[in-house]
Protein backbone atom coordinates (compact mmCIF):
# COMPACT_ATOMS: atom_id res chain seq x y z
CA UNK A 1 0.00 0.00 0.00
CA UNK A 2 1.49 3.19 -1.14
CA UNK A 3 2.67 5.65 1.53
CA UNK A 4 -0.31 9.06 1.49
CA UNK A 5 1.45 12.04 -0.03
CA UNK A 6 0.72 15.32 2.16
CA UNK A 7 0.57 18.20 -0.13
CA UNK A 8 1.90 20.91 -1.00
CA UNK A 9 4.89 19.23 0.38
CA UNK A 10 5.30 15.51 0.67
CA UNK A 11 7.49 15.74 3.97
CA UNK A 12 7.63 18.38 6.56
CA UNK A 13 11.18 19.00 5.65
CA UNK A 14 10.77 21.25 2.85
CA UNK A 15 7.77 23.29 4.43
CA UNK A 16 10.42 24.00 7.36
CA UNK A 17 12.95 25.15 4.84
CA UNK A 18 10.51 27.73 3.56
CA UNK A 19 9.06 28.88 6.69
CA UNK A 20 12.82 29.53 7.99
CA UNK A 21 13.71 31.12 4.49
CA UNK A 22 10.50 33.34 4.78
CA UNK A 23 11.23 34.20 8.17
CA UNK A 24 14.52 35.29 7.52
CA UNK A 25 13.59 37.73 4.78
CA UNK A 26 10.90 39.43 7.00
CA UNK A 27 13.34 39.52 9.67
CA UNK A 28 16.02 41.47 7.75
CA UNK A 29 14.01 43.57 5.53
CA UNK A 30 11.15 44.21 8.21
CA UNK A 31 11.60 43.79 11.78
CA UNK A 32 15.09 44.86 12.01
CA UNK A 33 14.79 48.22 10.25
CA UNK A 34 11.34 48.74 12.25
CA UNK A 35 13.85 48.12 15.56
CA UNK A 36 16.17 50.47 14.40
CA UNK A 37 13.73 53.35 13.44
CA UNK A 38 12.22 52.61 17.08
CA UNK A 39 16.02 53.20 18.79
CA UNK A 40 16.35 56.51 16.15
CA UNK A 41 13.18 57.81 17.66
CA UNK A 42 15.20 58.32 20.90
CA UNK A 43 18.12 60.02 19.38
CA UNK A 44 18.58 63.51 17.86
CA UNK A 45 20.01 61.72 14.26
CA UNK A 46 20.29 64.53 11.56
CA UNK A 47 21.49 64.13 8.15
CA UNK A 48 24.19 65.87 8.41
CA UNK A 49 28.21 64.68 8.76
CA UNK A 50 30.18 65.25 11.51
CA UNK A 51 27.56 65.92 14.04
CA UNK A 52 27.31 63.60 17.55
CA UNK A 53 24.57 62.02 18.03
CA UNK A 54 22.66 62.18 21.26
CA UNK A 55 20.15 59.85 23.25
CA UNK A 56 17.12 62.26 24.00
CA UNK A 57 14.51 59.94 25.27
CA UNK A 58 10.76 60.52 24.39
CA UNK A 59 12.02 64.23 23.82
CA UNK A 60 10.96 63.83 20.07
CA UNK A 61 7.65 62.43 20.95
CA UNK A 62 7.33 65.27 23.08
CA UNK A 63 8.48 67.83 20.55
CA UNK A 64 5.16 66.69 18.53
CA UNK A 65 3.24 67.55 20.94
CA UNK A 66 4.85 70.92 21.71
CA UNK A 67 3.34 74.04 21.47
CA UNK A 68 5.98 75.15 18.64
CA UNK A 69 5.20 72.17 16.39
CA UNK A 70 1.36 70.96 17.49
CA UNK A 71 0.35 73.65 14.71
CA UNK A 72 1.53 71.07 11.78
CA UNK A 73 1.12 68.00 13.78
CA UNK A 74 -2.49 68.46 13.92
CA UNK A 75 -2.96 70.08 10.73
CA UNK A 76 -1.12 67.07 9.49
CA UNK A 77 -3.35 64.11 11.33
CA UNK A 78 -6.49 66.09 10.18
CA UNK A 79 -5.30 66.02 6.84
CA UNK A 80 -4.68 62.36 6.82
CA UNK A 81 -7.70 60.90 8.45
CA UNK A 82 -10.07 63.10 5.66
CA UNK A 83 -7.64 61.90 2.80
CA UNK A 84 -8.05 58.34 3.99
CA UNK A 85 -11.75 58.75 4.95
CA UNK A 86 -12.61 59.97 2.25
CA UNK A 87 -10.74 58.61 -0.56
CA UNK A 88 -11.64 54.87 0.65
CA UNK A 89 -15.35 55.55 0.86
CA UNK A 90 -15.14 57.19 -2.53
CA UNK A 91 -12.89 54.32 -3.60
CA UNK A 92 -15.02 51.61 -2.46
CA UNK A 93 -18.17 53.09 -3.89
CA UNK A 94 -17.17 53.94 -7.54
CA UNK A 95 -15.10 50.32 -7.44
CA UNK A 96 -18.14 48.21 -6.53
CA UNK A 97 -20.40 50.30 -9.14
CA UNK A 98 -18.01 49.96 -11.82
CA UNK A 99 -17.56 46.55 -10.84
CA UNK A 100 -21.05 45.39 -10.94
CA UNK A 101 -21.05 46.94 -14.51
CA UNK A 102 -18.56 45.71 -15.94
CA UNK A 103 -19.42 42.00 -14.31
CA UNK A 104 -22.31 41.99 -16.77
CA UNK A 105 -22.05 40.29 -20.15
CA UNK A 106 -21.83 43.64 -22.17
CA UNK A 107 -19.80 44.13 -25.59
CA UNK A 108 -16.29 44.90 -25.28
CA UNK A 109 -15.97 44.81 -21.48
CA UNK A 110 -12.47 42.95 -21.45
CA UNK A 111 -11.68 46.22 -23.11
CA UNK A 112 -13.25 48.34 -20.28
CA UNK A 113 -11.63 46.40 -17.20
CA UNK A 114 -7.88 47.35 -19.13
CA UNK A 115 -9.28 50.68 -19.61
CA UNK A 116 -9.68 50.66 -16.00
CA UNK A 117 -7.00 49.00 -14.25
CA UNK A 118 -4.37 51.37 -16.44
CA UNK A 119 -4.23 54.07 -14.11
CA UNK A 120 -2.68 51.42 -11.62
CA UNK A 121 0.25 50.66 -13.79
CA UNK A 122 0.85 54.27 -14.25
CA UNK A 123 2.86 55.01 -11.60
CA UNK A 124 2.68 58.34 -9.07
CA UNK A 125 4.64 60.37 -11.31
CA UNK A 126 3.03 59.79 -15.08
CA UNK A 127 -0.24 60.22 -12.81
CA UNK A 128 0.42 63.46 -11.20
CA UNK A 129 2.13 64.84 -14.28
CA UNK A 130 -1.45 63.99 -16.47
CA UNK A 131 -3.19 65.41 -13.74
CA UNK A 132 -0.86 68.59 -13.45
CA UNK A 133 -1.81 69.34 -17.28
CA UNK A 134 -5.38 68.87 -16.68
CA UNK A 135 -5.55 71.14 -14.03
CA UNK A 136 -2.84 73.42 -15.65
CA UNK A 137 -4.02 77.55 -14.45
CA UNK A 138 -2.91 78.47 -18.21
CA UNK A 139 -4.85 77.15 -20.41
CA UNK A 140 -5.38 73.68 -19.34
CA UNK A 141 -8.89 71.71 -20.01
CA UNK A 142 -10.16 72.41 -16.13
CA UNK A 143 -9.09 75.84 -16.91
CA UNK A 144 -10.74 76.65 -19.80
CA UNK A 145 -14.21 74.92 -18.98
CA UNK A 146 -13.81 77.78 -15.76
CA UNK A 147 -13.02 80.47 -18.31
CA UNK A 148 -16.78 79.32 -20.00
CA UNK A 149 -18.57 80.99 -16.66
CA UNK A 150 -16.25 83.65 -16.12
CA UNK A 151 -14.13 81.92 -13.53
CA UNK A 152 -10.92 80.69 -12.68
CA UNK A 153 -9.28 78.72 -9.82
CA UNK A 154 -5.58 78.12 -8.42
CA UNK A 155 -6.82 74.37 -8.46
CA UNK A 156 -3.90 72.50 -6.74
CA UNK A 157 -2.51 75.83 -5.48
CA UNK A 158 -5.79 77.09 -4.24
CA UNK A 159 -6.04 75.76 -0.01
CA UNK A 160 -9.65 74.92 -0.23
CA UNK A 161 -9.59 72.68 -3.33
CA UNK A 162 -5.94 70.93 -3.08
CA UNK A 163 -6.88 68.44 -0.76
CA UNK A 164 -10.19 67.71 -2.85
CA UNK A 165 -8.17 67.52 -6.19
CA UNK A 166 -5.21 65.08 -4.18
CA UNK A 167 -8.11 62.90 -3.15
CA UNK A 168 -9.82 62.78 -7.03
CA UNK A 169 -6.36 61.95 -8.13
CA UNK A 170 -5.73 59.21 -5.79
CA UNK A 171 -9.18 57.45 -6.28
CA UNK A 172 -8.57 57.79 -9.95
CA UNK A 173 -5.53 55.60 -9.57
CA UNK A 174 -6.34 52.77 -7.24
CA UNK A 175 -9.59 52.09 -8.44
CA UNK A 176 -8.59 49.32 -10.44
CA UNK A 177 -7.32 47.22 -7.96
CA UNK A 178 -10.35 47.48 -6.02
CA UNK A 179 -12.87 47.13 -8.91
CA UNK A 180 -10.68 43.92 -9.79
CA UNK A 181 -10.56 42.33 -6.50
CA UNK A 182 -14.88 43.01 -6.53
CA UNK A 183 -14.97 41.47 -9.29
CA UNK A 184 -13.57 38.51 -8.28
CA UNK A 185 -15.90 38.24 -5.57
CA UNK A 186 -18.82 38.90 -7.61
CA UNK A 187 -17.79 35.86 -10.15
CA UNK A 188 -17.62 33.60 -7.10
CA UNK A 189 -21.36 34.00 -6.43
CA UNK A 190 -23.12 30.89 -7.47
CA UNK A 191 -25.47 31.85 -10.15
CA UNK A 192 -28.25 29.75 -8.59
CA UNK A 193 -28.66 31.94 -6.12
CA UNK A 194 -29.74 34.64 -8.42
CA UNK A 195 -31.79 32.42 -9.97
CA UNK A 196 -33.43 31.27 -6.70
CA UNK A 197 -33.93 34.60 -5.77
CA UNK A 198 -35.53 35.76 -8.89
CA UNK A 199 -37.91 32.71 -8.83
CA UNK A 200 -38.99 33.88 -5.26
CA UNK A 201 -39.82 37.25 -6.45
CA UNK A 202 -37.19 39.30 -5.36
CA UNK A 203 -36.23 42.58 -6.78
CA UNK A 204 -33.02 44.06 -8.16
CA UNK A 205 -32.40 45.63 -5.10
CA UNK A 206 -33.16 42.84 -2.85
CA UNK A 207 -30.67 40.17 -4.77
CA UNK A 208 -27.97 43.02 -4.26
CA UNK A 209 -28.79 43.47 -1.21
CA UNK A 210 -29.37 40.08 0.57
CA UNK A 211 -27.52 37.57 -1.65
CA UNK A 212 -24.30 40.10 -3.67
CA UNK A 213 -23.75 41.89 -0.44
CA UNK A 214 -23.54 38.91 1.92
CA UNK A 215 -21.41 36.84 -0.69
CA UNK A 216 -19.04 40.12 -1.16
CA UNK A 217 -18.55 40.72 2.40
CA UNK A 218 -14.30 39.42 2.24
CA UNK A 219 -13.97 41.62 -0.64
CA UNK A 220 -15.14 44.66 0.92
CA UNK A 221 -13.08 44.30 4.29
CA UNK A 222 -9.77 43.35 1.58
CA UNK A 223 -10.80 46.42 -0.16
CA UNK A 224 -11.31 48.48 2.79
CA UNK A 225 -8.14 47.64 4.64
CA UNK A 226 -6.36 47.96 1.38
CA UNK A 227 -7.33 51.42 0.91
CA UNK A 228 -7.58 52.82 4.52
CA UNK A 229 -3.57 51.55 4.95
CA UNK A 230 -2.70 53.08 1.09
CA UNK A 231 -4.07 55.88 2.34
CA UNK A 232 -2.64 56.48 5.11
CA UNK A 233 0.72 55.95 4.37
CA UNK A 234 0.44 57.76 0.48
CA UNK A 235 2.77 61.40 0.38
CA UNK A 236 4.27 60.73 -2.98
CA UNK A 237 1.07 62.03 -4.92
CA UNK A 238 0.92 64.40 -2.39
CA UNK A 239 4.54 65.53 -2.77
CA UNK A 240 4.54 65.59 -6.63
CA UNK A 241 1.07 67.79 -6.89
CA UNK A 242 1.09 70.03 -4.35
CA UNK A 243 4.90 70.37 -3.29
CA UNK A 244 6.30 69.56 0.74
CA UNK A 245 4.84 73.17 1.91
CA UNK A 246 1.62 72.96 1.00
CA UNK A 247 -0.17 73.08 4.64
CA UNK A 248 -3.22 72.18 3.49
CA UNK A 249 -2.29 68.87 1.42
CA UNK A 250 0.65 68.02 4.42
CA UNK A 251 -0.32 64.69 5.60
CA UNK A 252 1.42 62.61 8.67
CA UNK A 253 3.78 60.82 6.05
CA UNK A 254 4.37 63.82 3.91
CA UNK A 255 5.75 65.77 7.66
CA UNK A 256 7.77 62.84 8.12
CA UNK A 257 9.46 62.84 4.13
CA UNK A 258 10.15 66.38 4.85
CA UNK A 259 12.00 66.07 8.16
CA UNK A 260 13.75 62.97 7.31
CA UNK A 261 14.96 63.50 4.08
CA UNK A 262 14.83 67.77 3.81
CA UNK A 263 12.80 69.97 2.08
CA UNK A 264 13.91 73.81 1.01
CA UNK A 265 11.85 76.58 2.10
CA UNK A 266 13.88 79.94 1.04
CA UNK A 267 17.68 79.31 2.07
CA UNK A 268 16.95 76.61 5.07
CA UNK A 269 17.08 73.10 5.15
CA UNK A 270 14.86 71.13 7.45
CA UNK A 271 16.24 67.74 8.55
CA UNK A 272 16.14 65.59 11.40
CA UNK A 273 15.83 61.91 11.30
CA UNK A 274 15.11 61.18 14.93
CA UNK A 275 12.52 63.93 14.93
CA UNK A 276 11.26 61.83 11.22
CA UNK A 277 11.90 58.60 12.88
CA UNK A 278 9.28 59.67 15.96
CA UNK A 279 6.77 60.76 13.80
CA UNK A 280 7.03 57.18 11.92
CA UNK A 281 6.18 55.30 14.87
CA UNK A 282 3.43 57.94 15.76
CA UNK A 283 2.24 57.15 12.30
CA UNK A 284 2.55 53.16 13.16
CA UNK A 285 0.17 53.43 15.75
CA UNK A 286 -2.31 55.32 13.70
CA UNK A 287 -2.04 53.18 10.95
CA UNK A 288 -2.37 50.20 13.44
CA UNK A 289 -5.61 51.15 15.70
CA UNK A 290 -7.60 52.23 12.87
CA UNK A 291 -6.89 48.91 10.87
CA UNK A 292 -7.36 47.03 13.78
CA UNK A 293 -10.63 48.57 14.65
CA UNK A 294 -11.41 48.82 11.01
CA UNK A 295 -11.01 44.82 10.92
CA UNK A 296 -12.83 44.04 14.01
CA UNK A 297 -16.18 46.47 12.88
CA UNK A 298 -15.86 44.45 9.29
CA UNK A 299 -15.50 41.01 10.76
CA UNK A 300 -18.21 41.69 13.17
CA UNK A 301 -20.75 42.90 10.04
CA UNK A 302 -19.54 40.01 7.94
CA UNK A 303 -20.87 37.53 10.83
CA UNK A 304 -24.13 39.41 10.85
CA UNK A 305 -24.53 39.45 6.86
Amino acid sequence: MSKPISYPFPSRAPMRLTFIIGMSVLTVFGFVPAIGVLVVSFTNLRGLPYLPVNWVGIQNYLDFFSPAKIGDSMNALRNTVVFAGFSTVLQIALSLGIALLLNKKIPGRNFYRAVVFMPTVLGVTVTALIWSLMFNTSGGPAASVLSWFGTDSAFFGDPNLALALVILVQVWMVVGVSVIIFLAGLQSIPAELYEVAEIDGASAWQRFRYVTMPMMAPSVTANVLLGVVNALQSYQLTYVLTGPSNKSTQVLSLLLYVQGFGAKSGTTLSQSQGYAAAISIIQFVLVGVITLITLWYLRKREARL
